[in-house]
């Protein structure tokens, strides 16, 4: 892997636990450290509800209330070039709390990687969307959805794959 790999922060938003998982498969992949975005409000099952349409997280996503805050802006971004981002897949693209997070740090020269869990979608316009949004005009990089638990091979094939 290059040198540029020597620089990378794991950061992930898990709502369920199954990113999580992917997260620190990845991390110790890439013996890279990992930070994980919370939000300020905890999410409960109720506000998961997909089914429900004026559950927290479907009126989020529906841009019918603002982004959710962080918990905290402790993310040492500064410190690395190379960003893996993970999260579950959410109306087709990223939970608004990963866009409140690119909109909450200077992303200025980062590369940032993304990588997803999700029972049926892609990553479709996820970095389109979260290019949007993010402070600093960070490289994007659609990376690949990784569900159930990747072996090390195919987490080490992901990254090989990206050439970075």
């Amino acid at each position: 892997m290059n040198n540029i790999l020597a620089s990378v922060l794991i950061v992930y938003f898990s709502a369920s636990g199954t990113t999580a998982r992917v997260a620190q498969n990845l991390a110790t992949v890439l013996n890279a450290p990992v930070y994980e975005i919370q939000p300020k409000e905890k999410y409960t099952s109720a506000d998961l509800d997909w089914h429900n349409t004026q559950s927290r997280s479907s009126l989020e996503m529906e841009n019918k209330i603002p982004y959710p805050e962080l918990a905290d802006l402790n993310a040492p971004v500064k410190d690395y070039n190379v960003i893996f981002l993970g999260f579950p897949i959410w109306w087709g693209t990223s939970p608004k709390i990963v866009n409140q997070f690119v909109k909450s740090y200077d992303l200025s020269g980062k590369k940032i990687v993304l990588f997803a869990t999700s029972g049926s979608s892609s990553l479709g316009n996820t970095a389109a969307d979260l290019q949007k949004d993010a402070q600093g005009n960070p490289e994007i990089i659609t990376g690949k959805v990784l569900n159930g638990n990747p072996s090390v091979e195919k987490l080490q094939d992901f990254v090989k794959g990206l050439n970075l």
